[in-house]
Parts: structure tokens; sequence; C-alpha cells
């Protein structure tokens, strides 16, 4: 299975050059958002994999990438409470590790219904006791540079590598999610995706082919985590939602 990590610079790029027509449509995505609904409620610890919108970089990221039941993942953060005890999603995008409201991370992508397409993970109970010591780590990484280069060894985090150090910090150095060779290549040419020797060619760094990483969908399918809740359907996606 090709194993691809997501590259959130784009994604943000795409989101924050919106027209009026989409932004007002986005402000009516967040309105049809309840997350107060006595049928679900997110909680601290909560991971939210999201099926981003955002052109080339996306896509190809998504042919390469295989998530819970087939749902094309390219994103993800986690739910923490902020110094207001109000929920939060704390992730990395390309200005770094940051504090995202929920509206602003859900109304990034949407499927055919106008529902974002966001995901929940939860631990499975027995696993529980690690979110308030996760949540501490990720906390203290706030502000850190955003892996552009997506090298799990230096002290900057791409969104899935966040997570994934949070949770090994707080198993005691396991971790719960597992590293893969990763991989820029189509599956269907064998060859480098154009977008990502370009963009490795302008940072003027080798492609990391082969080299360990993570991606949104593979942590989907941890078997640390139980998927809990569908805010809307993920492209690729071919089973029951749980909404």
């Amino acid at each position: 299975m090709y194993k691809l990590i997501f590259y959130a610079l784009l994604a943000l790029s795409c989101f924050s050059c919106k027209s009026d027509q989409e932004k007002a449509k986005d402000t009516l995505v967040a309105a049809k958002i309840n997350f107060d609904d006595s049928k679900f409620q997110l909680k601290s610890g909560d991971i939210l994999f999201q099926d981003s919108d955002c052109g080339p970089f996306c896509e190809a990221i998504e042919k390469v990438t295989f998530g819970v039941g087939g749902a094309k993942f390219s994103h993800v953060g986690m739910v923490i409470p902020n110094e207001e005890n109000q929920l939060m999603v704390i992730e990395a995008i390309s200005v770094g590790v940051v504090e995202t409201l929920l509206d602003s991370f859900f109304v990034r992508s949407f499927d055919e219904h106008h529902n974002s397409k966001v995901v929940v993970g939860r631990l499975k109970k027995k696993y529980q006791h690690l979110i308030p010591k996760a949540i501490s780590f990720a906390k203290t990484k706030l502000g850190l540079a955003y892996d552009d280069v997506f090298d799990i060894l230096n002290n900057k985090y791409y969104c899935s590598e966040l997570l994934y150090e949070s949770f090994k910090y707080a198993n005691d150095n396991q971790p719960i999610f597992q590293l893969q060779k990763m991989t820029y290549k189509d599956p269907d040419t064998k060859a480098i995706f154009p977008i990502w020797e370009k963009y490795f060619q302008d940072l003027k760094v080798h492609i990391p082919e082969g080299e360990p990483g993570l991606n949104p969908g593979g942590m989907s399918t941890s078997s640390y985590i139980d998927i809990v809740h569908f805010y809307g359907r993920p492209q690729g996606y071919k089973g029951e939602s749980t909404n």
C-alpha cells in the first residue's frame, strides 16, 4: 500500500484565497455544524481526519493514501481545550503548529450534501488515559515551524507527525501510530509526481522517497482508535457512516 503525508501549505493557500461566494458557502456550512448535538459531542483528545480540497497536492496525496473504509484523508488535527476550556483544534499547517477554532477547521471542505468532510477518531477506552499527556506535549509545540521537508527527526512538525509524537510521548515512547515508508510516486506511472518533483526542487532538497513517515489515512486504521462519527462523507469511503 502506498503511503504519503499531507502537504498543508497549499491547502492553507487554497483556503485563504476563496471568493466571496465560497466564503458565504463556508459560513453556511459552519452554521450547520452543531458541536453540542445530543447525538454526538466532541471530546478532548478526539482525532479529526479531514478530506481536504486543496488541488493538485491533495489529489496526489489521495491517489496513494488509503484510510479506513477507503477514505481519502489528507489532513489531521486533535481536539484540545484552550485556557478558557473552549474546544479547539491543534494542528500543524504552513505557519507552524497552531490552535484553530472548530468552525475554521470544519469549513475547509464539504461533501455534496454540504457536510464537512471530517471523520472523528477516538482512542479506545483502555487507552484514553494517554490523552491528557498527549495534549500537554502537543501544546508545548505551539509556534514551532511546519516541517516542509517531512523529516521525522527534526524539530519541526507536519500534521500527522505532531499527533504521532504526542501520543508516542504519552505512551512511554511507544508509538500508537505506525511509521511507513513514504512514497511520492504515481502508482500508475511509477514516476515521481511532477508536482512533488518541483516542490522539492524549489526547496533544494532531495526527495525523501522511502524515508519513514506517516499519513492521516494510515492513522485512521490504527487499532488504538475507534471511528465514532462522520460529519460528512470523505471521498473514497465505501462503508456505512456512523452518524
